[in-house]
Order: structure tokens, then sequence, then C-alpha cells
């Protein structure tokens, strides 16, 4: 009902899921009364604890239910749900419920369950069931709805099934009316770096940039100090010291204890402030990068640093991270995969019991290009008339493209790390991580809009690969190669380049951009 209640959800979800966690997330009485300000609670479908003893006759338990439902969230926070999917449980259920809510002086409430939107749609659930629960559609003894009444109802349909039960409309509109939670994309909430005492923020940011300029550019011109103090401005009137001295401080960890960081990749490339904190390894002024590009006062939004770490040793970062901030403001990021036009068709193919070999031809038939969709794909020659002469291919791509796109499972994000300045239970829900630690519930996007922040800790194997080299060099030649101080115009490699032994190189490994470099023929770093 409220943002209080709002939090007090995210709360039972996190601790549902992490300290609960058995098998699937479970809250018990305890966790809901800690919780229960700012939320209207309703008593749930036939599966609900009070329809449940409704349908085992035992009228007692409901009424115990009932009462300390009503203790925990208050009379008027707390419906009797009724449902009519047509389903002779339901029927039982509803007269009980009525009663009850006489009784009690409880409001009564109409819901419909819907796991798909339109009726139509019953069929290709059923699919999605079975591709969930690894089932063919052919076998009897599985998880199946038990009828096509599990859509989203309109207002006139819902009407006709409840009009005849005083409130129960009514009641939906009613609260509907009293939730009013609204979220504040332009807070941003980043952690407090701690800095030295006598220091803010602000001071100590120029101090460290300062501190760099001897080492990476003998002396301060005024080109130099112009540009620092120009990115110090804006970093400052936008809010991000602490963001940029937490990138500091764990590229700066991760360097002294032997993770290779990468140079640099994208805008942030252009900030003078991050190449002097040693977030970045190139001088923006020599290839006269664009700040702006990186932030922008006209464009507030949050700044956004990719690093690089050696693939074997990230997560050493990442525990650094968790140790400094805390393991409760700290958590990897979920990702949904979605189901793609080729993974669809195989997965469908399963539950239809097709033969395997044909299903795997007919996959192989649409384009492996980025952003193939099975319509684009039915453009094809080949394919449409396969799909308009062969009814079990039709069936197979109909329900495909139902089912193209829906979340099919989720992971933790390959590079996102969130680091908030409260415990991040108070403003997202999170569940246990398959390794150690938290991954958030909600993905990179959403994290972005509700102002946390989110890191990209990149695991490159390229970089780990250069750090066994470095050490193979010191082992057989007995020297320490420094890799930032390699000049960037060395003819021998830029000859290597040239006859196409790109192999290993990062992102010049793809055969377009290995015939790009040979005949490109690159001299020096500039090109």
């Amino acid at each position: 009902e409220t943002m209080e209640g709002y939090r007090n959800l995210v709360k039972i979800v996190s601790k549902a899921s992490t300290e609960g966690m058995l098998y699937r997330p479970r809250a018990d009485r305890d966790l809901l009364r800690q919780y229960s300000k700012g939320i209207i609670a309703l008593s749930a479908c036939i599966q609900g604890e009070i329809p449940q003893y409704i349908l085992q006759d035992n009228m007692e338990g409901a009424k115990r239910s009932i009462e300390w439902y009503i203790e925990t969230y208050g009379k008027d926070n707390f419906f009797l749900e009724i449902q009519n999917h047509g389903l002779p449980e339901e029927a039982k259920a509803q007269e009980e419920l009525i009663k009850l809510s006489k009784e009690y002086g409880l409001g009564i409430v109409a819901s419909n369950d819907f796991h798909y939107v339109l009726k139509e749609d019953a069929d290709a659930q059923d699919i999605k069931v079975c591709i969930s629960t690894g089932r063919r559609r052919a076998e009897v003894d599985r998880l199946k709805f038990p009828n096509d009444e599990f859509y989203l109802k309109s207002g006139d349909e819902m009407a006709e099934l409840f009009g005849h039960i005083p409130g129960a409309i009514e009641n939906t509109l009613k609260i509907a009316e009293r939730c009013n939670v609204e979220f504040n994309f332009d807070e941003h909430h980043l952690p407090h770096f701690d800095v030295p005492e006598g220091e803010t923020s602000k001071t100590y940011l120029r101090k460290v940039c300062e501190r760099e300029i001897p080492r990476l550019y003998g002396e301060t011109s005024e080109e130099l100090q112009k540009r620092l103090d120009y990115e110090l401005d804006v970093i400052g009137t936008m809010g991000f010291e602490d963001y940029f001295l937490i990138v500091w401080d764990y590229v700066r960890y991760a360097r002294e204890h032997d993770i290779l960081v990468g140079p640099g990749r994208g805008s942030a490339a252009g900030s003078v402030v991050a190449y002097l904190l040693g977030i970045t390894g190139l001088d923006p002024l020599k290839y006269d990068l664009l700040f702006e590009r990186f932030l922008n006062p006209e464009r507030v939004s949050m700044p956004d640093i990719d690093i690089d770490f050696c693939y074997e040793k990230r997560g050493q970062a990442i525990e650094y991270v968790t140790r400094k901030y805390g393991q409760a403001r700290v958590s990897q990021i979920i990702t949904f995969g979605t189901e793609a036009a080729r993974a669809v068709i195989r997965d469908v193919g399963r539950v239809l019991d097709l033969p395997l070999a044909e299903v795997n031809r007919i996959a192989k038939m649409i384009p492996n290009e980025l952003g193939i969709t099975l319509d684009k794909a039915l453009q094809g020659k080949d394919l449409k008339a396969l799909y308009e002469s062969d009814s079990n291919v039709k069936e197979l791509f109909d329900f495909g493209k139902k089912l193209e796109g829906i979340a099919r499972n989720s992971s933790t994000h390959a590079a996102g790390v969130v680091i908030s300045a409260d415990p991040l239970d108070d403003h997202v829900p999170v569940q246990n991580a398959n390794d150690e630690g938290f991954v958030t519930q909600y993905d990179k996007d959403n994290i972005e809009e509700l102002g946390l922040l989110k890191m990209d800790f990149l695991g490159l194997r390229t970089l780990t690969v250069m750090g066994d080299a470095l050490k193979l060099i010191k082992a057989n030649r007995g020297i320490d190669l420094d890799l930032d101080a390699i000049p960037l115009d060395d003819a021998a490699a830029c000859d290597i380049l040239t006859k196409g032994d790109t192999s290993g190189v990062f992102q010049l490994e793809s055969e377009g951009i290995t015939k790009l470099v040979m005949d490109l023929k690159p001299e020096h770093f500039e090109d």
C-alpha cells in the first residue's frame, strides 16, 4: 500500500530466499508479522491456507488462521479472496469464505489466477509448463492445468462471474486506489568512501589525482590543469566523487595483489581523472578523447566504468569489495536467459515428441544471425514452403512464435556487481548465489533505474594469458616486463598483425577484423 510496505515485501522475499531457502523460498509467520506494515494481504487461491482448511472441513483451523491475519495486518488490510475458474473446490471454498467474511466483518475480493494473457494461449502455456518440468505433452501423469480459464479476464467477464456477490468487484478497485507506491528514480544510493581524517571525498579525489601527475605527465601543463579542473568540477556537480574513489580503490588493490587489470574500455578512456587514478591506461589528452562521451552534466546518468580483470583472479577483486563494504551491501546481479529462435524450436519439438533429427534439421534452417526471430526466419523461401506444407512444422512454429522471447532460466550476470550504501534488501530483493554471497532478483536495468551502483568486473582470459606470458618471460629470460611500458608503435608488432597473425589478440581475432587489419597495414597505435 505504501513505500514502507514495498520495502517490507522486499525484506520478506529476501529473507525467504536466503535464510528460509530449502528447495524453495519460505517465509514463516514471525517474518510476516515483523514486516507487516504498509501491506494489504489477501487469503489466496484454493491452494492458500484458509481455503485448504475449508476443503478439509476444518473450520476451526480456518477461523484460527483468519484471526491471526486480522491480528497481524488489521481488519481493514486483510481480505478474503474468491476465485472461479470453474473448479468444484472453488465453489465449496467460495460459499464458506462468504460466510466467514460476514462473521468477521471482512471484505471479499474477486480475483483470477492468470498464467497467460489470452484464452487461446492456454495450449502454448501448457507447452511452456512441459518445457519447464522436462515432460512431453503426450504424457498423462504430468503437471497440467485443469482448463483454459487461467487467462487475464476482462472487467465484464469478472462482473459476470462475481457481480452477484456484494463488494467482490468493488473491493478490487478500492485496493488499487489505496496502493500509492512511487519510486524516486533520481536518487543515487552510492556507498560512502572512507577518506583520511581532515579530508572530504572532493579534496581527497583531487589530491590522489594531483599526486600521480609527476609519474604520468612529468609536470603540470596549462592544458592538463584546465582539463583536470573541468572534469573534477563536473564529477563534483553530479555527486560522483565517491564513485571514482571506490573504483580507484579496488583497481589499486588488484594491481597490488598481482591481479592483472586491463587498460580500460569504452568511454571511460576519455577521462583524465580515470587515467590519473590508474583506472584506465591511456592518456586522453594525447589521443584527443572526449570526456563528455563518458560524463555529461546535460544527461544525468551514472558513470559506467567496465574493468577487465584476469579471468582466474576476478573473484579476488569481488571478495575485496565484499569485505570492505560488507556482505549485506554487495551482490552479484541476476540475468534472465530467454527462448531464442533456434532454442525455442528445439524445446517445443522435444515436448511435441517430434523426431530429434528432424527438429535439428529445421532448427538449422533458421539463419544463425543476431536478432533473428521466427517471423523473420519464415520469410526464407525453403522454410516458408515447409511451414505451409507440413502440419507438424506449422504447429512447431506456431507454438514457437508464442513462446519466443520469454524467460527460460535465470543465472548470474557474467560481470555485474552492485554495491549499495545501505543493506541491499532495503532496496531490492536478493537471493543466495550459486557459489557464495547474494545475487539480486532484479536485472541490471532495474538495478540502475533504482539508483544503485552497478560495477562491471569483467573476467578476461586474454589478461590471464598475458599474465602467464609475463611469468614465463621472467622465468626463462630473467626480464621483468612492464606491460604499461610497451611502446604502442612497435614495428615488429605491427608487422605480425599485418600478416594476419591476430589469434589471441583481444578484439582483433574475428575473420572480418583480421582481413581489415591485413588490408589496413597499421604502422602505429592511431591506425
